[in-house]
């Protein structure tokens, strides 16, 4: 900020010239206070300068609303709406959140730095706020075939941007433990540049914890339980509790937040689709579930403003008070956190959820790197057949709503030949991840319960963290089709059944994100969900993002990559047949 803008913010502070904009008649919301108190509110420049008595060049009557800052996530991957940077922020700020934290690891295992590239790029210019994390872990491990390897000299680079905040949810534990040089690098890198480091600590014990505490890892967003999450508090680690479209773990983690913690708990959403975003919301979302569950109001928006902007180091963002930014919402109550608008540096952008007209910023160019990313061999039926000699198998069972599976063991039905054969009495579907990127033929086979498909397959290229190509069957030509279709398409997600496609979206730039306006997806999106239940999909949980989490085997108990099943008790394959213990 130069003298000049300096001078304006003090003399509109101290009542020597009307500022831009005064918010007159509004119950401000106090973060630091925990209360509610009245006053004029004056904006200058896209900041708050001052609260008090204030006259403006335009005035604007709250009429009693709750002024309340924005909301911020603390944890998300853009890439999982499978809509451009652009788009992701319409959606949002509809549910007054006007500030993110993205981890671009998605987009950056299929396409590496000119992933990462390409989401700064195309956040730059917006009404909005995106701050990056820097992927730490791509691929996520080395048994992995993702479309990209970063290591540390990769990331370095991107610290002089203005908008990186730190190093990305470090999910290769045992890389960390054993002290892996460029892990160590990547380390080191961020503390010396002092920057944050996001963790990842999916059924790590307290010792292991202790390790990514020295490390300097100082957040954590897979908690499941309050137990969990007391632990990462204890180690003096920021809870995010997450609320996403397959990880519900909120309401679980709320018992273990009291007064004495709560400044150290933030929200974050990490992966939720476009039509939940759409229909729910987003942190919006998770502040109205922390109330319904006893959370105190102005808690639950601290938590979602003020505790994430700390937790970053956004020294002017997630409260009214003079020197932050003018990011507000006009709340008509506190109880449904109804948003009757939003406010970005002081310009309205939202009225009664409906978008003011958004600046348009012309799209940049796809480079051929992210429009061309689908590469496998041609696939036929016979390419999914399980044979077993003993019909025992290791099988991959869902949690609902959860990104934790099962490892179970059980017979499964095959046929005369031994070939594993569909059963909707035991919900046992084929399951299968085709490495998409580099033509090594890999295919991976298991056996998945708990999807709930009567008939047909569904096939995406969203499959974190590697993105290969991941189908589940009732049967094996419905899964080829899906497989085709997938490859013409240059990835995206479909549904199969009885050899048509009932419902697809295209998703060009790197398999992961459409070209369309977020929304025209949640149209595809309603399609697609309609076809689900032509195949009578599970409705307790969403298929799609349910499948998409079945290939990272960071997460346990039991995964599947294109090169077989992974159990991370162990971190190593395993066969699909299990050997029988009689």
């Amino acid at each position: 900020m130069d003298q000049r803008m300096l001078q304006k913010r003090i003399n509109v502070a101290s009542g020597k010239e009307a500022a831009d904009c005064v918010i007159k008649n509004g119950k401000i919301i106090d973060v630091f206070n925990g209360n509610i108190f009245e006053g004029d509110i004056a904006i200058v420049d896209g900041f708050f300068a001052g609260i008090g008595t204030y006259t403006g060049k335009k005035e604007i009557d709250a009429e009693g609303k709750y002024v309340s800052p924005s909301f911020i996530d603390g944890h998300v991957h853009i890439e999982s709406s499978m809509v451009r940077p652009s788009e992701f922020a319409k959606a949002l700020l509809v549910h007054g959140v006007t500030c993110v934290i993205a981890d671009p690891h998605e987009i950056a295992n299929v396409a590496g730095s000119t992933g990462i590239q390409y989401m700064l790029d195309q956040s730059e210019q917006l009404s909005f706020d995106f701050y990056f994390m820097l992927p730490s872990c791509v691929p996520a491990t080395s048994f992995e075939h993702a479309g990209a390897t970063l290591n540390s000299s990769d990331l370095l680079p991107f610290y002089q941007h203005p908008r990186v905040l730190g190093l990305a949810e470090v999910m290769n534990y045992p890389a960390v433990e054993s002290c892996d040089a460029d892990m160590l690098q990547k380390l080191a890198d961020a503390n010396s540049l002092h920057k944050k480091i996001d963790g990842h600590a999916a059924g790590l014990t307290n010792q292991q914890l202790n390790v990514y505490g020295s490390a300097h890892i100082t957040t954590d967003h897979e908690s499941t339980t309050a137990k969990e999450a007391q632990a990462r508090l204890r180690n003096g680690m920021y809870l995010m509790l997450r609320e996403g479209t397959v990880a519900k773990d909120l309401i679980n983690l709320l018992p273990a937040i009291n007064q004495n913690n709560i400044h150290r708990c933030l929200f974050v959403t990490d992966d939720r689709h476009l039509d939940d975003i759409h229909h729910e919301g987003s942190i919006d979302y998770n502040v109205r579930l922390a109330i319904t569950h006893g959370i105190e109001p102005i808690n639950a928006i601290k938590m979602a403003s003020i505790h994430t902007a700390q937790c970053f180091g956004l020294a002017n963002q997630g409260a009214i008070a003079p020197g932050y930014k003018a990011d507000f919402l006009l709340l008509n109550d506190l109880s449904s956190i109804n948003i009757d608008s939003v406010y970005k540096s002081g310009e309205l952008v939202c009225a009664q959820g409906e978008l003011i007209p958004f600046p348009e910023v012309q799209p940049l160019g796809i480079e051929d790197s992210l429009k061309n990313t689908v590469h496998f061999h041609e696939l036929q039926a016979t390419d999914f057949a399980i044979s077993f000699a003993n019909n025992l198998a290791n099988i991959i069972e869902i949690i609902p709503n959860s990104l934790i599976t099962k490892h179970l063991v059980e017979k499964v039905n095959v046929d005369d030949t031994g070939v594993f054969q569909y059963s909707s009495d035991i919900d046992h579907l084929t399951l299968a991840v085709i490495e998409r990127h580099h033509h090594t033929k890999n295919i991976g086979l298991g056996i998945v319960k708990g999807l709930g498909l009567k008939s047909g397959a569904i096939a995406t290229t969203v499959a974190h963290d590697s993105h290969n190509l991941i189908i589940a069957g009732t049967n094996n030509e419905d899964m080829a089709i899906a497989a085709r279709t997938i490859k013409e398409m240059q990835g995206g997600l479909v549904v199969i059944q009885h050899g048509e496609v009932l419902a697809s979206l295209s998703l060009p730039i790197a398999g992961l994100m459409s070209t369309s306006p977020y929304q025209q997806v949640i149209t595809k999106l309603a399609e697609i969900d309609q076809a689900l239940t032509k195949l009578n999909a599970s409705q307790q949980f969403n298929p799609f993002l349910t499948l998409a989490f079945l290939a990272l085997p960071v997460i346990p108990e039991i995964k599947l990559t294109d090169q077989g099943l992974f159990l991370t008790s162990s971190f190593s394959h395993i066969p699909i047949e299990a050997v029988s213990s009689t």
